[in-house]
């Protein structure tokens, strides 16, 4: 009876998590402040829901009973912000609390009641977190916290001071503290949760809805068509197949879990280890977060962060060249490490899945109808919720979503009719209309009609299930990200109001002073730390945050140095011990968890060296070449603006791009110990050296950079390495 109960209201708060996001992000009637309580309340509630105290208690009755509290208290805590934040319940106040101003007219003066919930809702926060994803994120949000009380503790004289490498500052007082983390809109219901529910958890929708419209199928039975009968080719599928499934997601874990359902069945059967078929799989999920035209969430900030500002297809398109050489490197990586082990040919055994045109269409649609709302200058949850339309109404028209045809009639007839409703009677036209505004107006009565459509799904038997199972699938991959977006605010809070991050920044520079390299390998190393456990969107939120200027003030691009930084943000997912991709992957083939972390960091091992390309050499983001020149330092150094507006020149970009290709093919044959047959220990040296000096970018002597004179000779070198492995392969072949 209790599991009924509990199933219900899953299903239910699923539902209603999913159909409020859609509609308050685009037909927005809320606060800021309250619809983001809301959306973190019902993601909280299932959180205490899905996810038990512990393994061990999964299913004690106690256990239960300290869950539903948890949620209730997690309904009280997140309704006392909305109530005391919109103006509806302004009169009701004198009612419930005596002369009580709302939440937004006492910033800084709270009452008693403000701060008590504020605690309780900042320990529900961490507990909810610690359940989702661990203790990673929770310990360092509580660490943060001591910091700043502690600081403030120390001010007043009443503990001793810290010393400067751990960065004191004047601290918060335990009532403000509260305050600004939970009660105000920089910490719990802040920017973190802002961008979950606007744009990642929107696209976890659209994933599902994806997902159910067969387009995934496609993609798999696509990638299968082409490298299906080659060695490792499920590998190679899972490759492809992840670039593209990320195309639409933005999303490593979702990527991990709906391509490895397909792909690593495929890959064990063809003679990949558990734990290696998970590592692929991992690593080429964690890199859809890269991929145009969707991309992580991390994109979407940096239309906030980055200075001057961008527009998304400026992100989109700097974007693209990287995407593309991190997926050549874990292909390349995987058909080398196939040859070396010799995996037989899934293909042999059967022929690969037909691929349906219907799905294929479904995927191209979606896709196409994604990039032209893009293009046409609108916001990409706006986007999304566009392409949604597109998947849902294909869905509906698709055989085999249901039985009953009439069903699907009667759902294609509420949609035309709630869109015509909408456009004829609450649609609103401004005097001077232009295309754009038309193009709006009929999306927004698109998503009215699909809304009206998903009423009436949830209301007829037939159709119930199939948007139901859609509803929870995305809400279960949702709500641990909502969960770690809303601890992570307790951390962007105590930043933004400390002022810790200046103070960071600081004192990186004054250890890498004017070393370009060790700042790049340093803010490498704490986005990797950070992101143990972390979302990449979140990792990237708060390195961004502590040090966004600083790549800036040493004379880099400012596109360049966030996607930099988002870069290893994604590496994150899969560097152990802590890699969230990996988990999910060997969740999958049954295998050890951190034996699958380790094989997914091994497959991504040449990615870690292409960010440090592309910020010295930008033309692989196409945006004009770095200037090293004096001038171009000292502007840097007294913070004046620099010019990136100009595009790299055709021969630059071949240039850069030919290098990089060479260095990838050369580093990935020489970590699979594979090239025209297996390697010795001395040949995998020097290939691994002729892949450094061709993915050398940059390299001063005597104030020149001399690292184009090095990328050539190291492609000399490789060249003169391939022919002779290919004489030398003739002459065994000879004697076999």
């Amino acid at each position: 009876m209790l599991q009924t109960i509990r199933n219900s209201l899953i299903s239910s708060l699923s539902v209603i998590l999913c159909l409020f996001t859609l509609l308050e992000v685009n037909f927005p009637r809320l606060q800021p402040q309250s619809e983001l309580a809301l959306f973190v309340m019902l993601g909280l509630i299932l959180c205490f829901l899905l996810f038990p105290s512990s393994k061990k208690y999964e299913q004690s009755k106690v256990d239960r009973l300290v869950s539903a509290s948890l949620a209730l208290g997690s309904i009280v805590t997140c309704l006392y912000v909305v109530i005391t934040t919109e103006p509806v319940f302004r009169d009701w106040f004198p009612t419930l609390w005596p002369y009580a101003k709302s939440l937004g007219d006492r910033a800084g003066i709270e009452n008693r009641v403000d701060i008590f919930i504020g605690v309780i809702g900042l320990l529900l926060v961490i507990e909810a977190t610690r359940r989702a994803i661990g203790w990673a994120v929770p310990i360092l949000a509580s660490i943060f916290l001591f910091h700043t009380y502690y600081c403030f503790l120390a001010a007043q004289g009443i503990v001793n001071p810290l010393p400067m490498w751990l960065l004191p500052h004047a601290g918060q007082g335990f009532g403000y503290m509260v305050s600004t983390t939970f009660a105000q809109s920089l910490g719990v219901f802040g920017p973190a949760a802002s961008v979950m529910m606007k744009y990642v958890f929107l696209f976890v929708v659209f994933g599902a809805f994806l997902e159910m419209s067969g387009a995934t199928k496609f993609i798999i039975s696509f990638a299968e068509k082409l490298f299906g009968k080659t060695p490792g080719g499920p590998a190679k599928v899972s490759v492809l197949g992840s670039g593209l499934m990320g195309s639409l997601s933005g999303s490593a874990v979702a990527n991990a879990v709906t391509t490895g359902a397909f792909t690593i069945p495929m890959m064990r059967n063809s003679g990949f280890k558990k734990h290696v078929a998970a590592g692929i799989t991992a690593a080429a999920a964690a890199g859809g977060a890269l991929v145009p035209p969707v991309m992580g969430a991390g994109a979407y900030m940096m239309l906030e962060l980055v200075q001057p500002r961008v527009t998304f297809l400026q992100v989109a398109r700097s974007a693209l060249i990287p995407a593309i050489l991190y997926y050549l490197s874990i292909f390349l990586i995987v058909h080398f490490y196939a040859g070396r082990i010799g995996t037989k040919l899934e293909g042999e055994k059967k022929d690969p899945a037909p691929i349906s045109r219907f799905q294929g269409l479904v995927f191209f649609s979606a896709l196409t109808t994604l990039i032209i709302i893009l293009i046409l200058g609108f916001t990409p949850f706006k986007a999304v919720s566009g392409s949604l339309v597109v998947i849902l109404i294909f869905s509906i028209i698709g055989k085999g979503k249901t039985d009953n045809g009439r069903a699907r009639q009667w759902a294609l007839g509420i949609f035309f009719l709630g869109l015509v409703f909408h456009q004829t009677f609450l649609s609103v036209m401004p005097a001077e209309s232009s295309f754009r505004l038309y193009v709006e107006s009929y999306i927004n009565s698109c998503l009215v009609g699909v809304l009206v459509l998903i009423m009436f799904g949830l209301a007829h038997s037939k159709l119930r299930k199939m948007f139901t199972d859609v509803f929870i699938k995305a809400a279960k991959n949702g709500v641990p990200l909502i969960a770690a977006s809303a601890c992570v605010g307790i951390i962007i809070g105590v930043v933004q109001a400390t002022g810790i991050a200046s103070d960071f920044s600081s004192i990186i520079k004054d250890v890498v002073e004017s070393n370009l390299f060790l700042a790049l390998l340093g803010i490498m190393i704490c986005s990797i730390i950070l992101g143990m456990g972390v979302p990449s969107v979140v990792c990237y939120l708060l390195m961004a945050t502590l040090m966004g200027s600083l790549l800036h003030e040493m004379g880099v691009q400012p596109l360049a140095a966030h996607l930099f930084i988002f870069y290893f943000g994604m590496m994150s997912m899969v560097t152990p011990p802590v890699a969230l991709a990996a988990y999910a992957s060997a969740s999958i083939a049954g295998a050890k968890v951190m034996k699958t972390a380790v094989a997914s960091f091994c497959f991504t091992l040449v990615g870690f060296t292409l960010p440090f390309m592309f910020v010295y050499r930008p033309e692989l983001l196409l945006l004009e070449p770095r200037d090293t020149s004096t001038v171009a330092l000292n502007r840097a150094t007294t913070n004046m603006p620099l010019d990136f507006t100009s595009n790299a020149s055709l021969f630059e970009l071949f240039v850069g791009l030919g290098s990089a290709v060479l260095g990838i093919v050369a580093i990935s044959s020489a970590i699979a110990g594979y090239f025209k047959g297996s390697l010795t220990r001395s040949y995998r040296l020097v290939l691994f050296i002729c892949g450094i000096t061709l993915l050398l970018p940059y390299l001063p002597f005597n104030n020149i950079d001399i690292a184009p004179y090095v990328n050539l000779v190291g492609g000399l070198i490789f060249m003169g390495f391939w022919i002779y492995r290919a004489y030398e392969r003739g002459l065994v072949e000879k004697e076999i």
